[in-house]
Order: C-alpha cells, then sequence, then structure tokens
C-alpha cells in the first residue's frame, strides 16, 4: 500500500486530497494543527480506519515535525504533499501598510515549513516507491506572470517557496527523488472564497493527475492543476 503524508488536511484542498488518495486505496498520514476540532477529518477518518490516521502537527514547529519523523521513522512516504499555507490580512498586504509580523509569519508556514518537513522526512521518501515531493503554491508566486502588482507578502513567500523547491530538485536528483510545486488553480475553499473558479474536488482531481504522471525528468517544474506549465 503507498503512503502519502499531507500537512494543512483539515479543510479545503488539504481534506479533499485525503479524501481522493483514500477512497483510491491509500494509507494517509493526515496532519493539521488541532485534529480535536478538526470534524470533517475525523469523520473521515473514521470512514477510513485502517487508511487514514491523523496527527497534531503545527508546520513551525520544528521540535513537533521531528518527533513525527521519528514517530514514523519506519514508514516509507511515497507522497509528500506540503499543503498547509496562510494567507496575510489584505489591509496588511498593501503598499504602505505593511504588516511585517503577517510576513514573518508567512514565511515561517508557507516557504520555510515545506523544507523543513522535506529534510525530517527524506529518507523516508527515499525509501519510497514514488519518491515524490509536491508542494502547494501558487501564480502569485510567479515572477513572470504578475502583472497585478501588491500582495508583496503573499506573493513573496511562495516565490519564495518554488525557489526552495527548484533547488531541492537538484539535491535531490542523485536519490531519485522528484520535487514539484503545483498551482491549485482559484478554488473555492475558505481561503479561496465562494467567488472561485473551481470546487476543491475539481483541483485535487486535476492535481493527481499531474502528479500521477510525473518523472524524474519533470522534477523542478511548476504545473497548474491542469498540466499547463506555469512560467517562473
Amino acid at each position: 500500500m503507498r503512503t502519502m503524508l499531507i500537512t494543512g488536511a483539515n479543510r479545503g484542498i488539504g481534506l479533499e486530497f485525503v479524501r481522493q488518495y483514500a477512497a483510491d486505496g491509500w494509507r494517509v498520514v493526515a496532519c493539521c494543527r488541532k485534529p480535536a476540532a478538526a470534524e470533517a477529518l475525523n469523520r473521515l477518518a473514521a470512514q477510513y480506519p485502517d487508511q487514514i490516521t491523523v496527527h497534531a502537527l503545527d508546520v513551525i514547529d520544528h521540535a513537533q515535525i521531528d518527533q513525527l519523523a521519528q514517530t514514523l521513522s519506519e514508514q516509507p512516504i511515497d507522497l509528500l504533499i506540503n499543503n498547509a499555507g496562510v494567507y496575510p490580512p489584505a489591509r496588511g498586504d498593501a503598499l504602505g501598510e505593511t504588516d511585517y509580523a503577517a510576513w514573518q509569519q508567512a514565511f515561517a508556514v508557507n516557504t520555510m515549513a515545506p523544507l523543513k518537513i522535506t529534510e525530517a522526512f527524506i529518507q523516508r521518501i527515499a525509501r519510497s516507491e514514488l519518491k515524490t515531493i509536491a508542494t502547494i503554491t501558487s501564480k502569485m508566486g510567479s515572477i513572470a506572470d504578475n502583472r497585478g502588482g501588491g500582495s508583496y507578502i503573499y506573493r513573496s513567500s511562495k516565490a519564495g517557496v518554488n525557489i526552495v523547491m527548484k533547488s531541492l530538485s537538484i539535491d535531490l536528483n542523485p536519490k531519485k527523488i522528484i520535487a514539484v510545486v503545483l498551482h491549485p488553480g482559484w478554488v473555492k475553499t475558505d481561503m479561496g472564497g465562494p467567488g472561485a473558479l473551481i470546487t476543491a474536488e475539481q483541483s485535487v482531481t486535476g492535481m493527481r493527475r499531474v502528479i500521477g504522471n510525473l518523472t524524474l525528468q519533470d522534477s523542478g517544474k511548476f504545473y497548474a492543476f491542469d498540466g499547463q506549465v506555469v512560467p517562473w
């Protein structure tokens, strides 16, 4: 049975990843900050008791990441999905109104955490069959695609994780580990809002298709949920 570990698994895109992979027979290590409050995730785990395990994980708590890696030390991880992310409040992310504390938080969650989690689980990934790391990013982190300006905090944190994963794709190539970044589209979630264009099910179905077709030659690339390559 293949195993997937995902952060931010309690709602939205993360929860849909858990649902779809469990339905396909995968073992799922589902991580979120407050499992006791993750009602939808817990219901899903009860539906798949032999496949889904729920773990407490605050992705900015490096000691907690290391502890989870130790707990799962014997478990190969075929697919790591770095999904946990934050979107700063609009009033703190505009020119002249920058909330620098929010910026630090965004970098801790969106940029630094995926690297720390990768470092902690790299040996478990290397022992697996698929050896794949997928990090959820955004087209807002594309320099080439930035035609609207603004959103300094969010854009920079996502551009940061893009380059982190690009470097990982090079450094992990000798281990035959694939590392890519994925743009999920504008999704109808708590973060995306009700005016978004696609559902979480549509987004995750597309991203799973991309993940399922990856080869080592694709490592380091930036894909949208529909399989299109996003400009850097």
